[in-house]
């Protein structure tokens, strides 16, 4: 790898936090409350189904930007009227559910390893997820971001050029001397393709025991590693 970067901005659904174990536990912990029968980690999974159909409405132009926190709430609507849950949660209890996405795990190592890259990198999130969403899910982790970027600086949704533009920008650098790290291929390949170096580890787990996807970099990305551990750990040691 040629100079080192400037600054790390990542993504953080999947990358370094435990989207699916966190919202299905606090579905879990909802439906046992009112005697619901229901598969927590696949009603966890139908709601995030509906992630990417409700940022491309506003990505192509078919409405303007609202903040993940609203397409979330509306994308829990949706899904309890797909599993016939719907007439058993009010608009407080649906409000309630919907805060589970600011309290998700980090995964294990998740800390340890921002705070050693801290040390040396600026480090930011570049996701989807509004500032105050990406804010308290900082606080309820200790996730030690120096700054929140990514998609409301850019009032657009990754993989738009703009988002990881934006986030440059908001640090007064060069998309050369930014790194974004994804353990999602299609999130580098829209990196790389603004013009920022690019880092990839997998998370294997990420959709549970039977993901196929993102096992394995699709391209020759500037740091890959098999986890977080070993990718902070070749970055600190590479030639400044």
């Amino acid at each position: 790898m040629s100079a080192q970067p400037e600054a790390l901005i990542f993504d953080v659904f999947g990358t370094i936090v435990d989207w699916r174990s966190g919202i299905a536990a606090a579905c879990k912990e909802a439906f046992e409350r009112k005697q619901i029968d229901h598969d927590p980690h696949r009603f966890a999974d139908l709601w995030r189904d509906e992630y990417q159909p409700a940022m491309e409405r506003i990505r192509s132009g078919g409405r303007g930007y609202v903040a993940l926190d609203i397409l979330h709430r509306e994308n829990l609507d949706r899904v309890l009227d797909k599993t016939g849950l719907a007439p058993r949660f009010n608009a407080a209890e649906r409000d309630t559910l919907n805060h589970a996405w600011e309290q998700l795990p980090p995964w294990a190592d998740s800390v340890a390893a921002l705070q050693i890259l801290k040390q040396r990198f600026i480090i930011a999130p570049c996701s989807n997820g509004s500032i105050a969403l990406m804010t308290r899910l900082a606080k309820f982790g200790g996730l030690p971001w120096d700054a929140i970027l990514g998609a409301e600086i850019a009032r657009d949704y990754k993989p738009r050029a703009q988002v990881y533009l934006a986030s440059c920008a908001a640090l007064g650098l060069e998309p050369s001397r930014v790194m974004m790290v994804a353990a999602h291929n299609d999130d580098l390949e829209a990196a790389a393709a603004a013009g920022l170096r690019t880092g990839f580890f997998p998370r294997a787990q990420e959709y549970g025991a039977a993901q196929k996807t993102d096992l394995e970099p699709s391209q020759d990305w500037d740091l890959v590693s098999s986890d977080m551990t070993g990718f902070a750990s070749t970055l600190l040691n590479a030639p400044v």
